[in-house]
């Protein structure tokens, strides 16, 4: 996960891109870079850090022009952070592009290879962002013949890319001396918006992964990317699309509406929001059928994003809603902290139970999921420490069983609880006296009820089913063996950013 933004303006953008970049923090807090485009000429500037840690008022004048892109990037638990794989990156040949990814590419090893033996193109780092973009480039240039770009021809390139590429991919990038250009994968896993805003000097286009990102900068929505489209906006502000994969599939993340995206984004013509409560809505019907009526005292939601599902919960039930835990905003999102120590440590940190509200209750904690657990842990704990005299724990998602392939942070079966247990033994490792997880039809349904015309999903995590079709038992355990021996290396001080973990690492997962 990560979170990207793409502009062209009649006015500088560096500010925009800024200021687009901290709506979208959420995303990712490892790393932020920036990339303007000042006629045929580039200029960034990219660190590990938060947006308002990695820019000072000298690398915001350095950053001249009225085009440019820009990215937000956290880091694949295990794994040190390194600057040298930031985004966006460059590559020189054969016209000059800067490239931001979100997503995760599922073949770039294949790809690499390819990139060495045939293309000869050199790949620098261990990010399949830095693939995608040799993949791009090299197809810019089968499809241009070393001629001037068309917008006819950057759309060929772009159908070339889909045809070698798989996994999921939204990017941005700036072609220089041409303009912007902005794809989403033909499953539209990642999300990826467009708006736009009328100036006395012409119009401006702003795309982003988030619409909250558009609204925030007074942009007009006008759409979401769709699944395979290329959208090419040139250096006048010219507007061009087209739709380059064959067989186009929209089957969004779910995850993206569970947790990932803020609740005031609209994906896919999806209120994150809305789908939150239709999901409280759904686990409200399941606690019914499984917990005794007259066992839950309260309701309690664990901040931020499972305020919308415990509020619906305690509506349906009739039960009293509680903020019972307090959360210190200066501490970062536990789910995507780098190894599992350091995410045990934060949760005390990043939460504080108000005992006023636990003592001699029986208090139904709702989750917006349930990952490896640590976490669920530690607040079951927290609880009880509080006085709560029962815990019932409820997670407005179903079991998390699988890995993610495509640029979130769960990537080994061993470290979810879930995997290979029943809901009673995860109880039992949460400390929980019952627990109760969301279907996954129910789930789906929440975000179908809001668009019908959604009608499948990306929910590898939590039904194993691949959508790009590309991944099996040996692709999962490759990615696992070098998962742990990234987390080995971390652990003895080595250099994991050199390590095999190559085979996870994407724009959004690095």
């Amino acid at each position: 996960m990560c979170g990207i933004v793409g502009v062209v303006s009649t006015s500088p953008v560096n500010q925009l891109i800024y200021d687009s970049l901290l709506l979208l923090q959420h995303r990712g807090q490892d790393a932020a870079g920036i990339a303007t485009a000042n006629g045929s000429t580039f200029h960034m500037h990219k660190a590990n850090g938060l947006v308002r840690d990695v820019f000072r008022t000298r690398n915001m004048r350095g950053l001249p022009g009225t085009s440019g892109i820009g990215q937000v990037r956290y880091p694949t638990a295990g794994s040190a952070s390194s600057e040298e794989e930031a985004q966006p990156f460059y590559v020189n040949a054969p016209y000059g592009i800067i490239l931001a990814h979100n997503g995760n590419l599922t073949n770039s090893e294949q790809l690499r290879e390819e990139m060495f033996r045939r293309d000869r193109r050199h790949i620098n780092t261990h990010s399949d962002s830095e693939v995608l973009l040799n993949v791009l480039a090299d197809e810019l240039q089968r499809a241009s013949n070393g001629k001037s770009l068309e917008p006819e021809t950057i759309f060929t390139a772009v159908s070339g890319m889909h045809r070698r590429v798989k996994g999921a991919y939204a990017i941005t990038a700036q072609i220089s001396g041409y303009g912007l250009l902005a794809v989403r994968d033909p499953f539209g896993i990642r999300p990826l918006c467009i708006g736009s805003v009328d100036t006395p000097t012409g119009k401006e286009y702003l795309i982003a992964s988030e619409s909250v990102a558009l609204e925030g900068m007074g942009y007009t929505m006008e759409r979401d990317v769709a699944p395979g489209e290329a959208i090419f906006i040139d250096l006048d502000g010219k507007f061009h699309s087209k739709q380059c994969a064959d067989n186009p599939q929209l089957t969004p993340c779910i995850f993206e509406f569970v947790y990932l995206a803020r609740p005031d984004s609209c994906i896919d013509g999806v209120p994150v929001y809305d789908a939150r409560l239709r999901m409280g809505d759904y686990l409200a019907e399941k606690i019914r059928r499984e917990v005794p009526a007259g066992e839950i005292d309260v309701v309690m939601p664990i901040p931020d994003s499972s305020r919308p599902a415990a509020m619906q919960v305690a509506n349906a039930l009739g039960v009293p809603y509680r903020e019972g835990f307090f959360k210190n905003r200066y501490v970062g999102r536990t789910f995507i902290m780098p190894g599992q120590a350091v995410r045990k440590k934060s949760v005390r940190q990043k939460l504080n139970a108000m005992g006023v509200e636990f003592k001699d209750k029986n208090v139904l904690i709702v989750d917006d999921s349930i990952v490896r657990g640590t976490t669920s842990f530690e607040i079951v704990q927290m609880a009880r420490d509080a006085g709560a005299k029962k815990v019932i724990f409820a997670s407005a998602a179903p079991p998390v069983k699988f890995p993610n392939v495509y640029g979130i942070d769960m990537p080994t079966r061993a470290e979810l609880v879930a995997h290979g247990r029943t809901d009673e033994e995860v109880a039992r490792m949460i400390g929980a006296d019952q627990l109760v997880y969301q279907d996954v039809e129910s789930m789906k349904q929440a975000v179908r009820d809001i668009n019908p015309n959604l009608r499948d999903f990306d929910a590898s995590c939590f039904d194993g089913k691949y959508i790009t079709g590309d991944i099996d038992e040996a692709y999962l355990d490759r990615l696992e063996t070098a998962r742990s021996q990234a987390d080995r290396e971390g652990s003895n001080g080595g250099d994991t950013e050199r390590s095999q973990l190559h085979l996870q690492r994407s724009g959004g997962n690095e």
